[in-house]
Parts: C-alpha cells; sequence; structure tokens
C-alpha cells in the first residue's frame, strides 16, 4: 500500500499553498527579491504551516497511543479528560507562580494531562469490560467535570481569556517564530511512540498476556501516558486544544491499515497533519482576508466523521 508516499505528496502540496495563503501577498518565485514578502514567509507563514503540521501529527499519534492504553477506538485526548488536566495545570502555575519560566508552565501542564490521563485509565478500569461504550462516556464525563472546575476557577480568578484559548480556540493565527517552538517537544514526543510500538501492541493484549511475554506493563503504562501527556500539554500551551484529530483519524486509518501499529503510525501521522493544514486553510480562504478558526471548522468535520465512523462497519475481518 503506498499510503505513505501519497499523503506525503499532498501534505507538501498544502504546505506550500499554506506558506501563500494569508492577508499579504506572497509570490515565492520571487521571495529573495522582495525582503518584506521574506519577513512574512519567514516570520509567520512557514512557523504556521509548521506548527499546524506538528499539532495534527502529534495529536493523531497520541490518539492512538490513548486507544491502546485504554483497548477502546472512541476514545481521544480531547475526550478523556487529558486537555481539561493540561490546563488545570497551567491556571495553576499561572495562579501560583505568574511570573514563571516557560519550561515551568510547560511541565505543570504536562504533569496536570498526565494526572488527568492516569485518574481516567483508573476509572476505566473499574468498568464492566463488554461495556465498550462506558469507556468514551466517562472519558466525557471526566472532561465536563475536569471542564467545569477549569471554567470556574478562570472566572473566580478573572482568567476567562486564557481558559478560552487553552480549551477552545483552537487556531494558529497567533503563531509566529518563537512561539511555536514547544510543538517541536510534541513531534519528538510521537516519535518516542513509533520508537515502542511493538511494546504498546504486547501491552493492548492485556496484562496478563505482556507480562507472560515478559513486558514490565507499568513501564509501558508510564511511557504512553508520558506520551500521551507532554503531546496534548504542549498543544493545549501553544495553540488550544484542536477536537476530533486523536479520536477520527485513528479510526480512519484502521480501517485501512487494520491494527498493524508500527506500520500505520507513520500513515497516522500524516494523515493527521494533512487533516489539520486543510481544515486551517479552509479557515484562512473561507472569509478572506480575515479567517476562521481550525478547531471549529475541524469540529464540524471531526463531528460528521466520527457519526459516519460510529455508523459504518469495518470492512477488514
Amino acid at each position: 500500500m503506498r499510503l505513505v508516499p501519497a499523503l506525503s505528496m499532498a501534505l507538501a502540496a498544502l504546505m506550500l499553498a499554506s506558506l501563500t495563503v494569508g492577508a499579504a501577498n506572497v509570490d515565492l518565485r520571487g521571495i529573495f527579491r522582495d525582503p518584506q514578502a521574506m519577513l512574512v514567509l519567514l516570520e509567520s507563514r512557514l512557523p504556521r504551516t509548521l506548527a499546524v503540521t506538528l499539532t495534527g501529527a502529534a495529536l493523531s499519534v497520541a490518539g492512538v497511543l490513548i486507544q491502546v492504553l485504554v483497548r477502546n477506538r472512541f476514545v481521544g485526548p480531547d475526550t478523556s479528560g487529558t486537555a481539561e488536566g493540561a490546563a488545570l495545570g497551567l491556571l495553576a502555575i499561572t495562579i501560583l507562580a505568574p511570573t514563571s519560566a516557560l519550561w515551568l508552565r510547560m511541565g505543570a501542564a504536562a504533569l496536570g494531562a498526565m494526572a488527568t490521563t492516569a485518574l481516567f485509565v483508573t476509572v476505566i478500569r473499574r468498568l464492566p469490560p463488554r461495556e465498550v461504550m462506558l469507556v468514551p462516556i466517562a472519558g466525557l464525563v471526566l472532561s465536563g467535570v475536569l471542564g467545569a472546575v477549569v471554567t470556574f476557577i478562570g472566572w473566580q480568578t478573572d482568567l476567562m481569556q486564557y481558559v478560552g484559548a487553552w480549551l477552545y480556540s483552537g487556531e494558529f493565527s497567533g503563531v509566529i517564530a518563537g512561539r511555536y517552538e514547544l510543538l517541536w517537544i510534541a513531534g519528538l514526543a510521537a516519535g518516542l511512540a513509533w520508537l515502542a510500538a511493538d511494546r504498546f501492541v504486547i501491552l493492548a493484549l492485556g496484562q496478563q498476556v505482556a507480562t507472560g511475554l515478559g513486558l514490565s506493563t507499568a513501564a509501558v503504562m508510564r511511557l504512553g501516558l508520558l506520551v500521551v501527556s507532554v503531546v496534548t500539554a504542549m498543544v493545549v500551551t501553544t495553540v488550544g486544544m484542536i477536537p476530533f484529530v486523536g479520536l477520527v483519524v485513528p479510526n480512519l486509518v484502521s480501517r485501512i491499515m487494520g491494527d498493524n501499529l508500527r506500520a500505520s503510525l507513520p500513515v497516522v501521522a500524516l494523515a493527521g497533519a494533512l487533516l489539520v493544514l486543510a481544515c486551517d486553510l479552509i479557515g484562512r480562504l473561507a472569509i478572506h482576508p480575515y479567517e476562521l478558526p481550525a478547531g471549529l471548522i475541524l469540529g464540524v468535520l471531526g463531528a460528521g466523521l466520527f457519526l459516519w465512523l460510529l455508523h459504518k462497519r469495518p470492512s477488514h475481518g
């Protein structure tokens, strides 16, 4: 199957298109003769394009991992309390240490995301194994409760603007050089997931089987939680949470490629980057020269894709 070359070519084409779309006119053919166009390209267009690509790829891989960890296809980083946990960590560090360094904010967001993801895993382990739909419901309930806590604290401390940017904006208009580099950490975390893909596959077989095969299930679970938490924290900190990417992209790829995690992860990453970049371009062109948030476009499209996934039977056995 030639999905990787095809998706790579499509992604490269959209990235080139992204470099030329915006309020300012940038002609790539004459970029070296126009200092103003070069400035726009290097300070705004290129960082934004890279930020969109990294966000889509990393969130999609994080979605695969959390689905493997909980052994359920209908959960994602945005429906398991992970994003709300990252926002809660950011809110806490903003209130307690408003002048803290960026790495402290990043660490607080990652710790909050990891704690809530671990709580979600603990909760679903107590659910009846055969009631698979209780898992996403539990995730939505946890997300709702944590979101309410974050909103209440944000309202009481007059930080609702930050809360809205972290959880509800999901847009890239503010991305410039120097304000998106945290997403490279998310990309590296996603790459770590690919290196450990075989361990996650064994973990998905169940704790008894994995232990019998000599795998340290606790260590692999911690690694998975770390990757999901770091990816989500970096995305929430930088551009706000993007809905549905980590939920629908892994499901769409699994319909085509099955459950070969090592082979499918590059396809998942490329497909996620392609989807988010396409939505960002639609948002920038819909009411040009103004723009709609990519999260808004993806929320509508992702909801439709999710409903289709619920009603469409997988084609493979």
